[in-house]
């Protein structure tokens, strides 16, 4: 029998036997898989290699992104590669890619650049591409024509079956370029290798339906998958356990939650659930979708002391009309209705949030009512974007006609807003002290950076030993988006 026979009847195997199928909600279907060690596969790599080999795996993007990540370097780890974080010491470099701007996708291509190189040097490093970007054919047209010198596409949701990818590629030593399918399959138990010893995502959910017309990864996610509440509870007590102070949970629409699964529960319920877990850590969550947002959500935030008092609401625009091009299927009244609901409940809450500038037709009347929502709401963090156009989109079939400069303008005046709406508020944390986990270095030497609850960065003068632990700070001053402090005695 041939090596590429072997590994077809594999993936068959591990497919009909590792998952077990249902009819849920509105006739989702979820295919669950649990991790099995691919041993002949693992053989085949130490047997092409002679000796132990090495992978680069590099992730660009979103939290769900990095969490893939982690995935493929803890798989590659479990069938013998050890990692390293210098790409010319690699015998497989991997770039886990991001699609939903087009910045990023022009990131990966620039570093793929700096492969060819190193390629020549090294014929026998494989170069692959995964994740988002892998899902699109203008990547993959643009892979054949510019960049041959890439081995592999894999595709989203591929850690588990990646050892046998890379068998199959060594023993056939064939190219890969083709667009690969969507895998829709929920697959527990991966091996994982966190990129922080106190800080994890948590992915509870998958793929999107909300179909927003200027959005790419309902396309490159494929549709909603939950987990099971089982699955998730298991996954976050053991990080609880191995002593993780902050949980986030991840997926692209975290208030779809539930969707596709036997079990009554929605998002709300779930914070609950996992929030019986004893010890000491914090959760956040992201990304949240207005419409799917409920008052029982803030209610559940607003009680349970290890839920963070920010939420993470995408708004995107001010204007119902913009709204509506962009099908988001919520009003501005909409947004502000819950936002003063969740001030009125929890008045410590904060609110961030991801504003884009220049839709196609934005007018000067729309992005002044974008301005307007903003002085209201008062968010401590905003992440604006000048809208980048995504082929394959509703969104990119529609005329563009305003300037870039008047973009540009629109986005530093809304910064100028903002900066203006953080400086206002921070001079009320002045002088007060609140609880905060040191996450890292700071920018001066012998400083560290602690996030508050409110997702507000602290600056303050520590031991590096501290990192990681839960720590009250006195806020002293304001550096732009930078609070200044010192430990509370």
């Amino acid at each position: 029998m041939s090596a590429d026979a072997q590994y077809s009847i594999i993936n068959v195997k591990l497919t009909i036997e590792g998952c077990f199928c249902q009819e849920g909600k509105q006739g989702l279907r979820v295919n669950r898989l649990e991790y099995q060690k691919n041993e002949q596969a693992a053989a085949v790599l130490a047997s092409h290699y002679k000796r132990q080999p090495v992978a680069y795996v590099r992730s660009f993007g979103c939290q769900q992104s990095v969490n893939d990540g982690e995935k493929l370097k803890g798989v590659l780890l479990d069938v013998g590669f050890s990692i390293t974080e210098e790409p010319g010491k690699a015998d497989l470099i991997l770039f886990n890619t991001c699609a939903v701007r087009e910045h990023a996708e022009q990131r990966v291509y620039g570093n793929l650049g700096a492969l060819k190189g190193l390629k020549q040097q090294k014929p026998g490093l494989l170069i692959g591409i995964c994740g988002c970007m892998a899902e699109e054919k203008c990547t993959v047209e643009k892979l054949r024509a510019s960049y041959p010198y890439v081995d592999l596409v894999l595709g989203t949701n591929v850690a588990d079956i990646l050892p046998d990818i890379l068998a199959d590629k060594l023993t056939s030593r064939k190219k890969a370029l083709r667009l690969p399918p969507v895998r829709e399959e929920i697959v527990e138990y991966v091996p994982q290798t966190r990129e922080s010893s106190f800080k994890a995502f948590l992915p509870i959910m998958h793929g999107c339906d909300n179909a927003c017309s200027y959005c790419i990864v309902p396309l490159v996610r494929g549709s909603e998958r939950s987990r099971a509440s089982k699955d998730i509870k298991r996954e976050f007590e053991e990080l609880v356990q191995q002593g993780y102070k902050e949980i986030t949970l991840v997926g692209q629409n975290v208030n779809s939650y539930g969707k596709g699964l036997e079990e009554e529960i929605d998002f709300s319920d779930l914070l609950s659930l996992l929030c019986e877990t004893p010890g000491e850590y914090q959760v956040r969550f992201m990304t949240s979708h207005p419409k799917d947002a409920t008052r029982k959500m803030v209610d559940t935030i607003a009680k349970n002391e290890h839920l963070c008092k920010h939420l993470h609401l995408p708004v995107q625009s001010g204007s119902n009309d913009i709204l509506a091009r962009m099908n988001r299927k919520y009003t501005a009244e909409d947004y502000l209705a819950l936002i003063r609901y969740a001030k009125e409940v929890c008045p410590e809450m904060t609110f961030s949030s991801d504003i884009m500038v220049g839709f196609p037709g934005e007018s000067e009347e729309d992005f002044e009512h974008t301005l307007a929502l903003v002085r209201e709401v008062r968010f401590t963090q905003l992440f604006t974007f000048i809208y980048s156009k995504r082929p394959g989109t509703e969104a990119a079939e529609l005329a563009d006609d305003t300037p870039h400069k008047t973009k540009s303008d629109r986005i530093a005046k809304l910064l100028a807003l903002q900066e203006e709406v953080v400086g206002e508020m921070s001079q009320n944390w002045i002088g007060n002290t609140y609880p905060a986990l040191v996450e890292g270095p700071g920018r001066e030497e012998g400083h560290l950076v602690g996030r508050l609850d409110n997702n507000m960065l602290v600056e303050f003068e520590a031991d590096p030993s501290l990192m990681g632990s839960f720590l009250p700070l006195h806020i002293e001053e304001v550096k732009g988006a930078v609070l200044i402090g010192s430990v509370a005695k």
